[in-house]
């Protein structure tokens, strides 16, 4: 069980609440929200006016609502903005998103009761997930609409998934044994009103991209040692003249992982090569910035986790209510669209370290990998396919977050576009992890057939690849990329 206190959420914790742990509440954040919630009860006892506690949202901010329909106002909040379309979050995604916005209100200035909280923790640790479609949120006034089909469960409506199948809502929480609440003052605004859905998809793609990001440097290493490559550039002075953190760091770990030689090395000492290609020689100078742009991005995305982002805001000290932009969802859309470009362009050094593997113009290797040429097409279209992945991720890494389009009568007049930013960076993630998969899969037949070993420090990554990869010989790709793909989460699993 993973413990929730509004304040130490992160992206490896939050990742495996994704994957089905269960979580539990901090009793003095919980004993914070009740006195939190005190204040909203003490505005409605002294009839004050107080925007999106008895008033209407939005556009309709200055409609002052009567004490007997405060209920209905909360309950009608959630109904219509429940207005996502398209295809459904996976269930991973919706439980991140709920485990997040739990971990929103434990920072007690939404105003709510704790009894929605314990109901949302209750339906998270029972796995009764809520159906939240993917689309429909513009990330300010924050992620609205799927929030609103997550709040939805709670009141006992929308739709849950059963399986693979979708139920009604309230059905899911009888089944469960879970009863419905009744919203009160605020909380409806409590549930939806927050950037849940960038900073939890955001959270998951960087704990992803994080693993990644370590195995492309072991990656190109094999590559290196499949094409010769020297050495010669990790040298630390030459990075200590530029001193970028990633840089230094990637350079220490091939420096590591490569060792002073190796039967390779030795075997090309008087080829009387100075230098070698880019996607060889600039590895720390390219996949360092991109452990910089993760360091940067990461830093945002889990601070935005433990963040209070509703409006209006609570405080407990002062007794009041307070409007500003905390919803505002551009600085997790920011950091989502660095991420997005980060990750194309580790891809993109990958893919030309690929066309040296397989064109027999930049190496001593064969054509495409394969000793049988013209009856074997070996790797050619494996290459094809990285190539077309990495295409399309030069557009997934166009930003998001430079767009906006007024909404809600012009109140709304610059949004973040964040959800779309967090998607496309989760599709990217994807994307590259096939990519780094099909040059690890290229880099062990070059191996292979040097017939000489690597480094030492590359031994483990190479042999968990040759257990799930057979020398090679024409047979159906797309299943050997997948034993690879498989091989790199094997291995990355028993370094964990």
């Amino acid at each position: 069980m993973i413990h929730l206190d509004g304040h130490s959420l992160t992206a490896p914790l939050l990742a495996r609440i994704a994957a089905g742990e269960g979580v539990t509440l901090d009793e003095g954040a919980l004993a914070l929200v009740a006195e939190n919630r005190a204040v909203v009860d003490r505005i409605v006892a002294e009839g004050r006016t107080v925007y999106g506690i008895n008033t209407g949202f939005g556009q309709f901010a200055t409609v002052v609502i009567a004490p007997d329909q405060l209920q209905q106002l909360q309950l009608n909040l959630i109904r219509s903005h429940a207005a996502g379309v398209g295809e459904a979050l996976p269930k991973d995604q919706t439980r991140a998103l709920m485990a997040a916005r739990i971990n929103c209100l434990l920072k007690a200035h939404s105003g709510i009761r704790p009894e929605p909280i314990h109901l949302l923790t209750e339906c998270l640790n029972r796995d009764v997930v809520p159906v939240v479609p993917s689309q429909g949120s513009v990330g300010a006034s924050g992620d609205l609409a799927p929030l609103a089909h997550m709040a939805l469960l709670l009141v006992g409506e929308g739709l849950a998934w059963s399986s693979e199948r979708q139920i009604p809502g309230g059905e899911a929480l009888a089944q469960a044994g879970l009863q419905p609440v009744t919203l009160q003052a605020k909380e409806g605004l409590a549930l939806i009103n927050g950037t849940q859905l960038i900073t939890s998809l955001g959270n998951l793609a960087v704990e992803k991209f994080t693993r990644l990001a370590g195995l492309a440097d072991e990656i190109a290493a094999l590559s290196l040692e499949a094409l010769r490559g020297t050495r010669a550039a990790f040298d630390p002075r030459i990075h200590a003249a530029r001193p970028h953190p990633g840089q230094i760091a990637v350079a220490t770990r091939m420096r590591e992982l490569l060792g002073a030689t190796s039967a390779i090395a030795d075997s090309h000492q008087d080829c009387h090569r100075v230098q070698d290609a880019y996607s060889l020689r600039c590895i720390p100078q390219v996949h360092g910035v991109t452990r910089d742009a993760l360091h940067f991005a990461g830093a945002i995305l889990e601070r935005e986790l433990n963040s209070a982002t509703d409006n209006p805001m609570i405080f407990t000290d002062t007794q009041e209510s307070r409007s500003g932009g905390n919803f505002h969802g551009q600085y997790p859309a920011f950091a989502c669209d660095v991420l997005a470009i980060a990750a194309a362009d580790l891809a993109s050094i990958s893919e030309r370290r690929q066309e040296r593997l397989v064109n027999p113009a930049y190496s001593d290797l064969p054509a495409f990998l394969t000793q049988n040429g013209g009856l074997e097409s070996g790797f050619m279209m494996a290459h094809v396919t990285s190539a077309a992945l990495v295409s399309e991720m030069k557009g997934l890494a166009h930003p998001a977050c430079v767009d906006t389009i007024p909404t809600s009568a012009g109140k709304e007049d610059h949004v973040s576009m964040g959800p779309i930013a967090a998607r496309k960076l989760l599709r990217a993630v994807d994307a590259l992890e096939q990519v780094l998969a099909i040059e690890a899969r290229m880099a062990l037949e070059g191996l292979r057939i040097i017939g000489l070993a690597p480094a030492e420090g590359l031994q483990p990554l190479m042999d968990c690849l040759s257990k799930a990869c057979a020398p090679w010989a024409d047979r159906v790709m797309f299943e050997e990329v997948n034993k690879a793909l498989g091989a790199l989460r094997t291995y990355e699993e028993s370094r964990s």
